[in-house]
């Protein structure tokens, strides 16, 4: 009997889609011979802490041995931080990495796993690769429908994932509507709940959700060193959540999954509070200067609880993208994430955001002077 290798591979993974990344500013500027601002990766614009990047730089000398596999010292401030204990603190690849692993241990063919359309890919993305049926919930205004998801578990359902705020609608649900959701979820049903972005959530306590973990055990909340500590580049987050569902965890991530350099500048970012504060101070201006240039320029855009802003502009959103992109402005079509008339502007610094609004401002007057459809 002869097979190829292709064969193995079970059709719930040969379905799978790829993940799209956005555009790296370099290859733009390269290929299109512009300077380049790219606002459609979240990225934060100020940057890492500059303790940081000191301490990954010290890391460096020792970058010939391998990293602590364990993460001790991170995991100990972590814990520290959130009143919890260091076995209920993982720390892996961002978040990625956790949202994978949740849905590797819990679901398997024959179970659901549940999510909201229009959320963050890699979510669907976990519970499909685990071989188990994604339920996808429709969103209601842009934002989870959490009585729905509610509604629509059975007891097929394994695992479901929410983000606090939302990804990439830039929409947040209350503690308030989380508590009350929380309480109607059974204690077999894992509620992994992303909080990369919670730091720029003027509505949100940093602390109430280590607090429902407390009160509820079927809680798995994620947090990233990407967002507001700006070390996207090194690929590190953490999750807090129960023991045996970490040990599992652990099982299956790989050895050294996060590095020595990274681990430093975590260690490191969570101390310089200063910079925290001011990262989030910036954003706040301006994610409202920049929400407010493109309400003057006849756009509607959802408000954000984040360092992002969506919008429908409609049927042309993917030429719009390709106009600002020959303009040296990377931004994000959305049609890949269930918004096919729809764009993501990342905030960026006061420059980065000012050339953003006078690209769009000249695209949208080239186009109504067309007769085009300008504006949602």
């Amino acid at each position: 009997m002869t097979r190829t290798m292709e064969e193995l591979i079970p059709d719930y993974i040969r379905g799978l889609p790829v993940y799209v990344p956005g555009r790296p500013i370099e290859e733009v500027e390269r290929e299109l011979k512009i300077h380049a601002v790219k606002l459609a990766s979240n990225e934060n614009p100020l940057g890492p802490s500059p303790r940081a990047v000191e301490a990954a730089k010290r890391a460096l000398e020792n970058a010939n041995r391998y990293p602590d596999g364990g993460t001790h010292l991170l995991r100990e401030a972590l814990a520290a931080r959130n009143g919890v204990s260091t076995e209920e603190i993982f720390v892996g690849l961002g978040s990625s990495e956790i949202i994978d692993l949740a849905s590797r241990v819990l679901l398997r063919a024959g179970l659901q796993g549940l999510t909201s359309y229009g959320s963050y890919a890699p979510f669907s993305v976990a519970i499909r690769a685990s071989g188990a049926e994604l339920v996808l919930v429709p969103q209601k205004h842009f934002a989870f429908d959490l009585q729905a998801i509610a509604s629509a578990i059975t007891p097929k359902t394994g695992v479901l994932y929410l983000a606090n705020p939302n990804n990439p609608t830039g929409t947040a649900f209350s503690v308030e509507e989380f508590s009350e959701f929380l309480a109607s979820v059974p204690d077999g049903v894992l509620v992994v709940l992303d909080e990369a972005y919670i730091h720029y959530a003027p509505s949100l306590n940093l602390r109430s959700s280590p607090e429902a973990y407390r009160k509820r055990k079927n809680l798995l909340i994620l947090r990233t060193f990407s967002k507001v500590y700006g070390l996207a580049g090194m690929r590190i987050g953490y999750a807090i959540g129960h023991p045996e569902l970490l040990s599992a965890m652990n099982r299956l991530k790989t050895p050294f999954n996060t590095s020595g350099t990274a681990q430093a500048g975590a260690l490191a970012a969570l101390d310089d509070r200063e910079h925290v504060e001011r990262c989030i101070t910036t954003n706040a201006i301006e994610r409202k200067r920049l929400s407010e240039g493109l309400r003057k320029l006849g756009l509607r855009p959802v408000p954000s609880e984040t360092n992002f802003i969506f919008m429908e502009v409609g049927p042309e959103a993917k030429e719009i993208c390709d106009e600002l992109l020959r303009l040296g402005v990377i931004v994000r079509p959305l049609g890949w994430m269930g918004f096919p008339e729809a764009i993501r502007i990342s905030v960026g610094t006061a420059d980065e955001n000012e050339k953003c609004l006078a690209a769009l401002g000249q695209i949208l007057t080239k186009r109504a002077g067309k007769g085009e459809l300008a504006a949602r």
